[in-house]
């Protein structure tokens, strides 16, 4: 039922920009990314003029503001959400170069996870606590898969939002 409602929604059309609030617009809106709790949508957007990512609350059914995340000189694309979506990686390509970046919502930081890394790199995804990162890489001179421990030490993103 919830899916139905959510389409239905979803599929309402509006004029609105990035901070309007509203999920669908004029604007070009691509490769969505559900949480695991089905209450975010990360998707890819150019409503702002660039490919930025945006996110948007489903259930409060407005958009969420991420600070710090955009960047004017970078391309982000392939978005993907920990389970409450406290986490968020994305590909994001700075003059050319893609880098796997994580958006921490409660820290409201970036963190660049492949800097100095040998290879390109493309369509990233975390683990639902945000413990992991695999993506594809092609250091290897053919696209492989890789698994990024972010170590036991971090803050996993629990089923209750804690």
């Amino acid at each position: 039922m919830t899916l139905a409602i959510v389409a239905i929604a979803a599929c309402s059309p509006a004029e609105v920009s990035l901070t309007s609030g509203a999920l669908n617009s004029p604007h070009s809106d691509s490769q969505p990314a559900l949480s695991g709790n089905g209450r975010y949508l990360a998707f890819v957007s150019n409503r702002g003029g660039s490919s930025e990512i945006a996110l948007y609350d489903l259930q409060l059914k407005r958009l969420v503001p991420l600070p710090s995340i955009s960047r004017d000189d970078a391309i982000a694309e392939s978005p993907s959400l920990s389970y409450s979506g406290r986490y968020l990686v994305y590909v994001a390509s700075d003059r050319g170069r893609p880098e796997i970046e994580l958006y921490d919502r409660i820290s409201r930081r970036v963190r660049v996870l492949t800097n100095g890394y040998r290879g390109w790199v493309r369509n990233p995804n975390i683990s639902p606590d945000g413990r992991y990162v695999v993506f594809e890489t092609g250091r290897r001179g053919q696209w492989d898969i890789e698994v990024l421990d972010r170590g036991p030490n971090i803050e996993l993103d629990r089923a209750d939002g804690t």
